[in-house]
């Protein structure tokens, strides 16, 4: 895939209206979810307006909307953040790989974010006083959650799309003087991202115990003293490995996993 687009003169700013029919469509962000990429299709059905009245040459449409098709899964509720700073990217005409790394790098800590913000704070308080309303025979009580909820959701929906918008802009020229080295930047963010997941959410454990007379060896317990998660990190490298050098698709490394869990649970190994 090409590196720049074949037109790179700045296109005019997107007005409000194309930016609020962007931020209605992202409520259909996982309308076309997937475990191959996510919510890649549904990430571009909500920019596609914004890149339509970007780039009016139909190859760097085309590839515009081709590496806009790419892996993305971030907050549903937050996406409009990421939207409005790959939109100024790409209505500057920035450098493709800049793009693609700004987006991934935005992506993943706006999951963690989102889900504090909506999930660990709105909902609980929202939902405590409207279900206390609602046991007391109160007809408002779920009438009153929907309300708070989706305020609350869409303000942030149409506050970030806007705001962060204005701030690629600023920030574009900024961007574009370090492109490598934002790029590399955005790059180890992700690894890093990869690393501190793996490292949280791996369960995997072997379950193999060795006959010792009353002290029988745990070989799981030798494994953490060498380097705790040791197993889901090897899970990890291997589907990296996989992926990368061997070109498999998440589909055949779930299917993979799936057998690995299932004969391993069968002789007693995990």
């Amino acid at each position: 895939m090409a590196s720049n687009y074949k037109n790179l003169t700045p296109a005019p700013a997107l007005d409000k209206k194309t930016l609020n029919k962007m931020v209605w469509r992202s409520c259909n962000l996982q309308g076309s979810f997937n475990y191959e990429r996510m919510q890649a299709a549904g990430w571009l059905y909500s920019i596609l307006p914004g890149l339509e009245k970007i780039h009016t040459d139909k190859d760097d449409l085309a590839l515009s909307m081709k590496h806009n098709l790419d892996f993305f899964n971030t907050h549903p509720f937050l996406v409009t953040f990421v939207m409005g700073i790959v939109l100024s990217m790409e209505q500057q005409k920035s450098d493709i790989n800049t793009i693609r790394a700004v987006r991934v790098a935005a992506m993943g800590p706006l999951g963690g974010i989102g889900d504090a913000i909506f999930w660990f704070t709105l909902v609980p308080i929202a939902a405590g006083i409207c279900s206390n309303m609602a046991i007391q025979g109160s007809f408002a009580g779920p009438i009153l959650f929907l309300l708070i909820f989706n305020a609350v959701q869409f303000g942030v929906r149409f506050f970030l799309m806007s705001w962060s918008y204005e701030l690629g802009t600023k920030a574009i020229t900024l961007l574009t003087a370090n492109a490598k080295e934002f790029t590399r930047a955005a790059s180890m963010l992700g690894v890093f991202i990869v690393g501190a997941l793996t490292s949280n959410y791996g369960g995997t454990t072997v379950a193999l115990t060795i006959e010792n007379g009353e002290s029988p060896i745990v070989v799981q317990s030798i494994l953490d003293g060498v380097l705790p998660k040791m197993i889901p990190l090897a899970l990890t490298l291997l589907l990296f490995f996989l992926m990368k050098k061997k070109g498999w698709t998440p589909v055949k490394c779930i299917v993979l996993l799936l057998a690995i869990g299932i004969v391993g649970a069968l002789i007693g190994l995990f």
